[in-house]
């Protein structure tokens, strides 16, 4: 015969087995949806052919703070979408003393978020429209050598 401490043990182990999961948090979602667009681009510019061999040095993201993100949370969806894509490159944090001299399949990737309008007030939700530039330069070279644009708007209800 159970005893009744191991007999609420098992009926709250029972129901937590039959909770449903928690919903997914709509931030993260939109972030790492906007992060593997960017880096699906990515992976196809021809100056990281093969990604694989190439090293990604990575800056921290310059976020409007107009959109209500953190820096640091767009960082990590981006590096999460790299880390993800197949045969991708290797990722690394990018700090002022690795400016300089850098192999020849070496990239500093910089990226801006911004907001390119005002909130949009529709009857149901509020969107927030913005541009990702996302760009590929050589350690010791001030000037892209590849760049693109994501654009869209997200849900403000979410953020």
């Amino acid at each position: 015969m159970l005893r009744p401490i191991a007999l609420l043990l098992l009926l709250a182990f029972v129901a937590g087995c039959a909770a449903p999961p928690p919903e997914p948090d709509p931030i993260r979602r939109a972030l790492q949806n906007l992060s593997d667009r960017a880096v699906d681009r990515m992976m196809q510019a021809e100056a990281l052919q093969p990604p694989a061999d190439q090293v990604l040095l990575l800056v921290s993201p310059d976020v409007d703070a107009s959109l209500g993100i953190e820096s640091e949370r767009f960082l990590e969806t981006l590096t999460r979408a790299l880390l993800g894509a197949s045969d991708g490159p290797q990722v690394l944090d990018w700090r002022p003393a690795m400016a300089g001299e850098g192999g020849a399949h070496q990239w500093r990737l910089e990226s801006q978020l911004e907001a390119t309008a005002p909130r949009l007030r529709l009857t149901d939700r509020d969107l927030l429209p913005y541009r990702l530039v996302v760009s590929l330069h050589r350690p010791d070279n001030g000037g892209a050598l590849w760049q693109t644009e994501v654009e869209g708007a997200f849900d403000a209800t979410a953020l």
